[in-house]
């Protein structure tokens, strides 16, 4: 049903129509350019911002319905939304080459972070490039993996995160276009410093954060470089230290696929590779999930044979 994804997307079932539209469009069915498209929402003037989304969730939609359904808590994957804080409306969803997404990812995590960070990313992704080239000629599914599942585990949406995605003009001024008038703006919040924690469930409780929040967010948003070194006093939670882990986990994952792929297990590589499309959510939510995923990847780890191509051949 459209209208109802559509409305739990965007909240107004006005946004059918564009949803539907970027569907079509992303199947072929409608014969106009992208960009003569977005002029047009553009040139009505009526919730520009909000149209403009509907219509990339429409094109996700068409791409992969079960990621939009998740998203929205349709289907059986209610509890597996995307732990990607990146929004499925963006282009950077539908890159049309693996040289565009690469290029997507490093553009943000030079936001999320800094050049440098960026730049671990891009050079693990080229060596797994190489090494597939070399290895599997013509085959391109494993440089894909990691490109999107190192981002993923790099990416990770911790309280500078928040502050920055808060910070960065988007969300302002997504709220003037949506809504008409003063808004009173209130956050529902679970700061590790800060929340308390339920006495039944043991999880934080979320809190109400009035609008001078967003001050706060702005000054934490300008340390995010700092995240991960002693300055970061929120890294210090068994949350962020598992992520933190689970990066140099991947990471020396990859470098064992690179130096023993071949033709034949290729497929179990990429397998490996993508064991992070399991890791989704948040807190309690998301430790659960990386305990299955993990144990999941011990699996298929074992599988793996060891040493290089060149060993294995002799």
């Amino acid at each position: 049903d459209a209208t109802d994804i559509a409305t739990r997307l965007m909240g107004d079932s006005i946004a059918t129509n564009l949803f539907m539209l970027g569907y079509a469009w992303q199947r072929g069915l409608v014969p106009v350019s992208f960009d003569a498209l977005m002029r047009a929402i553009e040139l009505n003037g009526a919730a520009v911002a909000m149209n403009k989304r509907a219509f990339q969730w429409g094109r996700l939609a068409a791409h992969d319905l079960g990621q939009v359904q998740a998203a929205v808590g349709l289907g059986d994957n209610t509890l597996e939304q995307s732990a990607d804080h990146t929004d499925p409306a963006d282009p950077m969803w539908l890159s049309r080459s693996v040289d565009e997404l690469v290029a997507r990812r490093v553009a943000f995590l030079t936001d999320y972070q800094d050049a440098a960070y960026a730049q671990r990313y891009r050079s693990l992704v080229d060596r797994v490039a190489e090494a597939e080239r070399s290895a599997t000629p013509g085959r391109k599914g494993l440089t894909e993996a990691v490109a999107r599942y190192l981002f993923k585990v790099m990416a990770y949406k911790d309280e500078f995160e928040v502050a920055r995605l808060y910070t960065t003009g988007d969300f302002e001024r997504r709220i003037r276009d949506t809504f008409a008038g003063q808004e009173q703006l209130r956050f529902h919040l679970a700061p590790p410093l800060l929340a308390r924690r339920d006495p039944v469930t043991g999880h934080l409780r979320k809190r109400e954060f009035g609008p001078w929040i967003l001050t706060a967010f702005r000054w934490l948003a300008k340390f995010r470089r700092y995240r991960g070194t002693w300055l970061d006093v929120f890294g210090r939670t068994a949350e962020r230290r598992m992520e933190r882990q689970l990066i140099e986990d991947y990471r020396a994952s990859v470098e064992k696929l690179i130096a023993g792929l071949n033709q034949d297990n290729h497929e179990l590589a990429v397998e490996i590779a993508s064991i992070p499309e399991q890791i989704r959510g948040f807190g309690h939510v998301k430790e659960a999930h990386y305990q299955v995923a993990r144990a999941r990847w011990d699996e298929l780890q074992a599988q793996w044979p060891t040493g290089s191509r060149a060993q294995q051949a002799a």
